[in-house]
């Protein structure tokens, strides 16, 4: 997404792509630490109010003074000493915060536009929370999700992935500038306020090529039928833009609204960090008890244990045996959920129950064709089965539905990239900024070390092990997923190039 950098001593920091450069390094800083600098560099000079910078790095949520002190203490530790041996942040007690380098603007680079698609394509930009009460974020927010899925499902649409739509989230930009970038003709914008057991909602589809609104409408309803509500504004949405409404199968609505905001909650935390995703693990237990038929936490819950998130020391064996079972409860509870069957889908696979995800991945993408998620994890599914050009074709339609994904889409991309031989395209990929936060580095290195560059691949392959010192390509070849020999024998000969363990 387009918008200001900030250069200063050794560091480049871009806000809208969530990066931080050192000498065109990469700097691993966390979610809220970016939040934190990007407010301080973009106001050099001045002193920010330890409240401003909360809202800065929990919007719309309460916390403890003390975690904004912590996330400070990190920032100053990871970009150390300024030119003149004093610190880039200083503390104005009892007061807040001020940045005291010197800051230079710099032009952004402009994306480049990307075609429109066949069929009608939209973006559900974040519906803005106009109601008093900061803590009703979340329910704004669930309300564009829910959006954003059902929309997705029909397909007759092209529908922009959720992790796309919120790069947009309190920005103000010119709707057709938004909509080039993102690649869509049309937009849903709106707003919502949730009070005294009542919602407001009004909601209108712009054509941003012409300008003109195509539909708009204000509900008033009781805050109990705000899951019709939702189906009402996708069914009109969907009658203006493909003529007739096209039914899709009634989803697993929740019962419970505590347990549906607690999952929206979580959702974004596991975007944060392994150790937020710690927390968001406590949102979905009890999102579990308080609606124990509801499929979402039980999906989200599936990945936190398969990723190892749940407790610190990384995935084990019974993590991932509970894993399994909790993705299966979740297909269990709701047939019609893409995302419950994709993720099962996933975790078979790494089971070698190779059919059984073959059929899960073919069901998630019949129900949601506008899954980005699942084209992306099919992607590196299919690329372990030797189906390279297969895999590239899916990552490639995965990126278009969601331009700015998660980091792992590009540790998806470069693997790919790497299977195919396309190993400068692999290097590109797996050196861009927005892959910072993964373990690319691995197939970074096989991809230098195909290319002779052995210094380079070499260097790779040490700092992957800084943070993976117990990585073998033994045990990796053994676990991974992998169908076909050659493919497999292609990945541990980059490995033992670049000089990884055996």
């Amino acid at each position: 997404m387009q918008g200001s950098r900030f250069a200063f001593g050794p560091f480049v920091l871009d806000p809208g792509a969530g990066t931080l450069l050192r000498n065109d390094d990469p700097v691993a800083v966390g979610y809220r630490g970016l939040k934190l600098l990007a407010a301080l560099v973009a106001r050099p000079g001045e002193i920010l109010g330890k409240a401003e910078l909360m809202d800065a790095a929990w919007p719309g949520t309460a916390v403890e003074e003390g975690n904004l002190t912590v996330q400070i203490a990190q920032l100053r530790k990871l970009l150390g000493p300024a030119a003149d041996g004093g610190e880039w942040i200083t503390t104005v007690p009892r007061v807040g915060y001020r940045f005291t380098g010197a800051i230079e603007q710099l032009d952004s680079v402009k994306r480049k536009p990307l075609p429109l698609p066949s069929k009608p394509s939209i973006a559900v930009l974040p519906f803005v929370n106009v109601s008093n009460d900061p803590e009703q974020e979340s329910f704004a927010d669930g309300l564009t999700e829910d959006l954003i899925t059902d929309l997705s499902r029909n397909s007759g649409l092209f529908v922009i992935a959720r992790n796309s739509a919120f790069a947009y989230k309190g920005k103000a930009m010119d709707v057709r500038a938004i909509a080039e970038e993102l690649g869509v003709r049309y937009l849903l914008e709106g707003s919502a306020r949730r009070a005294a057991g009542r919602v407001r909602i009004n909601a209108q589809l712009v054509d941003a090529v012409s300008g003109d609104h195509l539909w708009a409408e204000r509900f008033d309803r009781s805050l109990e039928d705000i899951f019709a509500v939702q189906d009402e504004v996708t069914g009109k949405i969907v009658e203006a833009l493909l003529g007739r409404l096209r039914a899709t199968p009634p989803r697993n609505r929740p019962k419970s609204l505590e347990a549906y905001e607690l999952c929206v909650r979580a959702r974004k935390l596991m975007d944060d960090s392994p150790q937020s995703a710690q927390e968001a693990h406590l949102m979905l237990t009890r999102a579990v008890s308080l609606d124990p038929g509801y499929a979402e936490p039980y999906r989200w819950l599936a990945m936190n244990h398969w990723m190892g998130w749940v407790h610190s020391g990384g995935p084990t064996e019974a993590d991932r045996g509970v894993a399994l079972e909790l993705a299966c409860k979740a297909v269990a509870l709701d047939q019609s959920d893409a995302g419950c069957h994709w993720v099962l889908a996933y975790l078979l696979a790494y089971e070698r129950r190779f059919a059984d995800a073959d059929a899960e991945f073919a069901k998630a993408i019949e129900l949601d064709p506008n899954e980005a998620d699942a084209w992306a994890a099919l992607s590196d599914i299919a690329v372990l089965a030797g189906r390279v050009e297969e895999g590239l074709e899916h990552i490639r339609k995965a990126f278009r539905l969601n331009p700015f994904p998660a980091s792992w889409y590009h540790l998806v991309l470069g693997q790919a990239q790497y299977a195919a031989g396309e190993y400068e395209a692999a290097v590109e990929t797996l050196r861009s900024d927005e892959t910072y936060r993964t373990s690319s580095r691995r197939f970074l290195a096989a991809s230098l070390a195909q290319l002779d560059r052995l210094d380079e691949a070499r260097a790779e392959a040490e700092l992957f092990l800084v943070s993976n010192p117990n990585f073998s390509t033994r045990h990796w070849a053994a676990t991974e997923p992998f169908r076909d020999t050659a493919t497999l024998e292609h990945f541990v000969d980059g490995f033992r190039k670049a000089g990884l363990p055996e």
